[in-house]
């Protein structure tokens, strides 16, 4: 599977009736139905592995490129209407700033090491706490609520698996919680966001900025309010997008798809 393609529902599973594995490209897997494969006796696998240190390369990239208005910027210095650049045309800092990260998994960890580097204060919040030895590598501090890490962050990165508890994670009172100078960064799923609480937010200046890899649906509608918002980046969920990681992620799914036809154990098999 690639980008959720085919759709594996009962029609294809009767359909196939020697189907043994379906790989499935990425860590993400809430487009599968779990329990319908396994009662086709189908196994699954994935590639979680392999896209996070590019996915967290890219939330470092939009929480850069949100705090100091990159795009803006940019559009700022080609427009033919620009005569000079306003001193006031200002950013907010990165270096020292609080990042609060929801969702301490390998992507989520990757993320808190690069920050390290930008001697930025790291919360984060997750189901697990982590040991003491990996929190304090990055100077990473455990909030068992959340609550307390939305309002002590500058920044709030999502790195969570979308499950029925994560639906949705992000809505009007959490977004209440926030700064108003924060900004929100989704390299996870669209829907772990309610996103028309996001535009009201956004439009209310309740926070600053957003800045979003994943959407719902993919693309957006063209007339999407975010689309219009100045305040918030939007790219085409690339946070695996390199020529090396997805190379990594064929070979991955390929291994997988050898050993489920072989009756091997299956590396990265979702159970």
């Amino acid at each position: 599977m690639w980008y959720h393609k085919p759709v594996i529902n009962e029609e294809l599973l009767q359909s196939l009736p020697n189907l043994k594995i379906v790989a499935s490209s990425g860590v993400g897997i809430d487009h599968l139905d779990l329990s319908l494969l396994s009662s086709y006796g189908v196994k699954v696998s994935n590639t979680p592995f392999v896209v996070s240190t590019d996915t967290a390369d890219l939330g470092m990239a939009l929480i850069l490129a949100s705090s100091r208005r990159l795009v803006e910027g940019y559009q700022m210095a080609v427009s033919p209407d620009t005569e000079y650049f306003p001193a006031d045309w200002l950013g907010a800092e990165v270096s020292g700033a609080t990042l609060g990260i929801v969702g301490m998994g390998t992507i989520g960890y990757k993320v808190a090491e690069r920050a390290k580097a930008f001697e930025m204060k790291i919360l984060y919040h997750n189901r697990n706490q982590r040991n003491k030895e990996e929190e304090s590598a990055v100077g990473a501090i455990y909030c068992k609520k959340i609550d307390d890490l939305l309002q002590q962050s500058d920044f709030v990165l999502l790195s969570v698996n979308l499950t029925p508890q994560t639906h949705k994670l992000i809505g009007k009172r959490e977004l209440e919680l926030m700064k108003p100078t924060a900004t929100l960064i989704n390299i996870s799923r669209g829907l772990v966001v309610d996103q028309d609480a996001l535009v009201g937010a956004l439009q209310n200046k309740v926070i600053k900025a957003a800045a979003l890899d994943v959407t719902y649906p993919e693309p957006l509608p063209r007339d999407h309010p975010l689309l219009k918002l100045k305040s918030v980046i939007i790219t085409p969920h690339i946070g695996s997008a390199t020529k090396k990681t997805r190379h990594l992620m064929m070979e991955n799914m390929t291994e997988s798809i050898q050993a489920g036809l072989r009756g091997l154990p299956i590396p990265n098999e979702v159970i």
